[in-house]
């Protein structure tokens, strides 16, 4: 009897003890800006998912962005503090037709890792103009690591 008490003590034990990952939250965003980039030729910015945690980093996208031109119709807060938070960029391939979008519809964590749900939500087709849509947020800063789905 002793050792059934002592088996079903340790089964306890080490149930109570698994590291279940599967408990997800969601993490809070905030949309810094969401466009197209008109004209771009093939290659300017791959498509691509990125995730920024310095100035030096953000800058060079932001220069790669062109990111003056495009505030003096929209603009976006570009100052981040990398100290609280850090970037979640997507790219888009270069679409031969406008209309098409690339969101970020939602961001989850784990205690090991924050996913990042990216979708397609406007399917394009509508005019011809060469764009490539993005998509940049910003969340808290973390150490886990990113994933894209």
């Amino acid at each position: 009897m002793k050792q059934i008490i002592l088996f079903l003590s340790l089964v306890l034990t080490l149930a109570s003890c698994s590291n279940d990952d599967s408990e997800r939250s969601n993490v809070s965003f905030t949309t810094i800006l969401q466009n197209d980039i008109y004209g771009p030729k093939d290659g300017t910015i791959p498509k691509s998912n990125r995730v920024i945690t310095n100035e030096t980093e953000w800058n060079a996208l932001l220069s790669q962005l062109n990111i003056i031109t495009q505030a003096l119709y929209e603009s976006p807060d570009t100052n981040v503090d990398f100290t609280k938070y850090q970037v979640i960029a997507v790219f888009d391939e270069v679409r031969h037709s406008g209309g098409y979008s690339i969101d970020i519809t939602n961001i989850t964590q784990s205690n090991s890792q924050i996913t990042v749900k990216v979708e397609q939500l406007k399917k394009g087709g509508f005019t011809s103009v060469i764009t490539q849509p993005f998509h940049i947020v910003k969340i808290a800063k973390s150490n886990k690591t990113v994933v894209f789905k």
